[in-house]
């Protein structure tokens, strides 16, 4: 009796066990559980501690809430010039609805997958080649809208599309390294003629800058050397008038006019002097008298200063006779100039 009443305790136990297992349900973050009630949708479970009808409710489909990637397989494309590519990609989507996604479709990945090749392959057969690698953006934000239109009855929404490798035939890529050989070196020529171009430019521009430079220190110069010269013109001009102030000062001082009269006579003999030793040409004057009369007046001029202290100088005899002996050469010569040929 006590056996069987413990076989019922643990029985008894053991259906409670499953009968928690069976209606205690705790849904993970970012997750989506699908109850159905005897076969029919009963509810979508969010994340959290849930408890269900026992062997009425149950859980028929699990979804995933986060971002998920699909890849999408590769496959040759036919470009609007009749070239052969082929493409591959990956597909960014995400669930919604999770009730649409669990009935809509019975498997959309696959059908997100099927649906991106023939869209991708109808969007590429409307350009050439040369715009396939330009406009990858375009072909792919073309591709995520036709999915996204697609894609809405099942509860999901397409985020984005990328497509991983475009793969040309091996001749198109012989050819188009070809071409982008080709224009590489044309950017190169270019490049190096306008180097060249602004090289000149540069010399030129320099070349003006030092001429300009030059002219204008040429002009300076100018400047300050006339500067320099009105200067010393304007120094030289109040050195003479500062002396001549002072010679007149002389003159105007007792015995003034005196010193310059003896100073004239003084350099007129020298200057005839000079030229009798420097040439044999004898140079007098139309007048002869005039040496004597020079002479005289020094001698006039020296006479009170002589007698002042007693003597007669000598430089008044040797003068005199000098300019005496002078007079009378040059008599005897204008005589016998004048005389008539016997």
């Amino acid at each position: 009796m006590f056996e069987s009443g413990l076989f019922v305790i643990v029985l008894l136990a053991a259906l409670v066990l499953i009968v928690v297992a069976k209606t205690a349900i705790v849904v993970p973050q970012q997750s989506a559980f699908v109850v159905e009630r005897l076969g029919r949708y009963s509810g979508t479970l969010d994340a959290g501690f849930h408890i269900l009808v026992p062997f009425i409710d149950v859980i028929r489909y699990k979804h995933s809430l986060k971002e998920s990637a699909v890849d999408i397989p590769a496959q040759v494309c036919i470009t609007r010039d009749n070239v052969q590519v082929g493409v591959d990609g990956v597909l960014y989507l995400k669930v919604l609805d999770p009730q649409r996604a669990s009935y809509g479709i019975a498997d959309f990945h696959f059908a997100i997958a099927q649906l991106a090749q023939t869209t991708l392959r109808s969007e590429i057969g409307k350009i050439d080649l040369d715009r396939t690698f330009e406009e990858r953006a375009a072909i792919n934000q073309q591709v995520v809208q036709e999915l996204d239109k697609a894609s809405e009855p099942w509860g999901v929404k397409v985020l984005r599309y990328e497509i991983k490798d475009l793969t040309p035939p091996a001749e198109i890529l012989r050819s188009m390294q070809a071409q982008i050989t080709a224009e590489r070196e044309k950017r190169a020529v270019i490049a190096t003629s306008e180097g060249r171009r602004q090289e000149q430019i540069n010399v030129a521009e320099g070349a003006r800058e030092a001429a300009i430079a030059q002219s204008e220190g040429e002009k300076q110069a100018e400047i300050n050397n006339a500067q320099g010269q009105a200067a010393a013109i304007l120094s030289s001009a109040e050195a003479n008038a500062k002396a001549i102030r002072q010679v007149a000062e002389a003159i105007e001082a007792p015995g003034g006019l005196d010193a310059v009269n003896l100073k004239v006579a003084e350099q007129y003999i020298a200057a005839f002097g000079n030229l009798a030793l420097q040439s044999n040409t004898l140079i007098l004057p139309a007048n002869a008298a005039d040496v004597a009369g020079m002479i005289a007046t020094a001698m006039a001029v020296i006479r009170p200063s002589a007698k002042q202290d007693g003597r007669q100088p000598e430089r008044e005899r040797n003068g005199w006779r000098f300019a005496t002996a002078r007079s009378s050469s040059a008599a005897a010569r204008r005589d016998s100039a004048r005389r008539p040929p016997a």
